[in-house]
């Protein structure tokens, strides 16, 4: 016997939160094409690491906020879930951008490092100063989202390590006025190369851990087993299963036995709702599964997991 629970998908965690990638989008975008014309005028490398990266960022914007219109496509019997898993395989891109930027970026600081170039560090400065304004800015714009999309989180993330290298090129502009010494634009370039590949790194990670079904953070399923077996009625659990179809979707399945005499007139109603009254409040889980199983039937159960 098999029960849904909250069958509506709703926007997804991207999809709530449009209207602030948008207008990161925009200042992105703004700030991409003063920085690159202030690393042609001035020869910055760090300058034009740093734009490489943001326009990087603007990508992974548009790419989730063209997913997250996907995702809200309706599903068919094709695709049951929809086309939620789009914002999962746009969050791979975005990861696999950001390694291919910073290595781009390293190799090139490397072959500067023998004979580093003038810069004009006045222009370097003020557009280093002007996007490191306009990041703190999408930084206050994304930060409550940021914990409910994989997405949001990877351009909170990248715009964060945009301010580190915005952050970076301004020091790099003042050691230079005070000491003469251009090789620090080059430093500089290779601290955004460096500060772009662990959240690279986080962000690929936390994809595969979703295309993987891998647990949830945050969620204990030995937790999840004591409450479930803490019904009346129940006398085992097994087949556990949770994971996510895309952020802020995460979904559950078990095989529950049951006492038969538990199961008579309106008993299974009265179980599976205790069931999913539980694991709505306690675990934040809506989208849930059961399959009641009388313990008289148990031996015939063939147990996939524990």
């Amino acid at each position: 016997m098999g029960h849904e629970h909250s069958h509506a998908h709703g926007l997804t965690g991207t999809g709530k939160h449009r209207k602030r990638l948008i207008a990161v989008l925009v200042i992105t975008l703004a700030v991409v094409l003063v920085q690159i014309v202030g690393a042609l005028v001035s020869g910055s490398l760090a300058l034009l690491a740093d734009a490489g990266h943001m326009l990087s960022d603007a990508a992974g914007v548009f790419i989730a906020l063209l997913a997250s219109w996907i995702a809200a496509r309706p599903a068919s019997d094709q695709r049951t879930y929809g086309y939620q898993r789009a914002e999962v395989l746009a969050a791979l891109a975005n990861a696999l951008v950001l390694i291919v930027i910073s290595v781009v970026i390293f190799t090139e600081a490397i072959r500067r490092l023998a004979s580093a170039p003038e810069v004009q560090t006045d222009v370097m400065l003020a557009a280093a100063v002007l996007g490191a304004l306009a990041n703190l800015v999408s930084l206050l714009i994304l930060r409550t989202a940021q914990k409910e999309s994989l997405n949001v989180r990877g351009a909170y993330l990248e715009v964060l390590g945009d301010l580190l290298g915005s952050l970076a090129v301004i020091a790099a502009a003042v050691f230079i006025l005070v000491t003469g010494l251009y090789v620090a634009d080059t430093v500089a370039s290779l601290a955004i190369a460096l500060l772009i590949l662990p959240r690279a790194w986080h962000l690929l990670r936390d994809v595969v851990d979703v295309l993987l079904e891998a647990t949830p953070k945050g969620v204990d399923v030995q937790m999840i087993r004591a409450h479930i077996l803490a019904v009346e009625g129940v006398v085992s659990v097994h087949d556990i299963h949770i994971w996510t179809i895309t952020s802020g979707v995460p979904v559950f399945s078990a095989h529950v036995v049951v006492e038969d005499a538990a199961l008579g007139a309106r008993g299974a109603d009265r179980v599976l709702d205790k069931l999913t009254s539980c694991l709505g409040s306690h675990f934040d889980t809506g989208h849930c599964t059961f399959q009641l199983e009388p313990a008289s039937h148990s031996a015939h159960e063939a147990h996939q997991h524990a």
